[in-house]
């Protein structure tokens, strides 16, 4: 079953995700409904290059960069940046392009669709600031018996240094004896050994 030319236009206007599309000169001419509706900008300020102005400006250069080294050597290319939303908050975007070809097999330039990914981000920075937090729980100074060993917790209780570890790390503790403590428990056994 083909798809008419306005039927086509109805999907990609109103396509879950953001599309855009830039000409052989790099310019984008092209932005689709969800873009427009996400950025709350109308059209003729996204074209050429004025999308570029809803970009993080941390995120500025480096976005850039990508899109225009990909665009030369016309490749495809990924990359995360935050841009504004009509609400006047930055959002991080997965944007993908892809060099597309004219009827003829001609490069004409890209076509991209964009999505607000700014969940997974923001999950992902939770937990890395959760597992940091867990590695400076034992970066710190640590107040330790220096006969059994025991550690100081932060209410004042003296724990087995292995209970205190397991409890702030993933550490699985097995129990031996060296060999200066079986002599010194056991001498007699360690002695016939030798």
């Amino acid at each position: 079953m083909r798809v008419s030319a306005s039927e086509y236009e109805r999907i990609v206007e109103q396509a879950p995700i953001m599309i855009w599309r830039s000409g052989v000169d790099s310019e984008c001419d092209y932005f689709n409904e969800r873009w427009l509706e996400f950025t709350g900008r109308p059209i003729q300020k996204e074209l050429g290059n004025g999308w570029a102005e809803g970009v993080h400006p941390d995120d500025l250069k480096r976005c850039l960069h990508t899109y225009l080294t990909a665009f030369k050597n016309q490749e495809i290319f990924e990359m995360e940046y935050r841009l504004r939303r009509y609400d006047g908050s930055y959002r991080w975007i997965f944007d993908r392009g892809v060099p597309f070809n004219d009827g003829d097999g001609r490069f004409a330039g890209y076509v991209g669709s964009a999505i607000d990914v700014t969940e997974k981000i923001e999950a992902q920075e939770a937990l890395r600031k959760s597992e940091e937090a867990e590695l400076n729980q034992l970066r710190g100074m640590l107040p330790i018996c220096s006969s059994c060993k025991a550690i100081r917790d932060d209410s004042g209780y003296w724990n087995k240094i292995e209970n205190y570890i397991s409890r702030h790390s993933e550490a699985i503790f097995t129990h031996g004896l060296c060999p200066s403590c079986a002599e010194k428990l056991y001498p007699d056994i360690y002695k016939k050994d030798q």
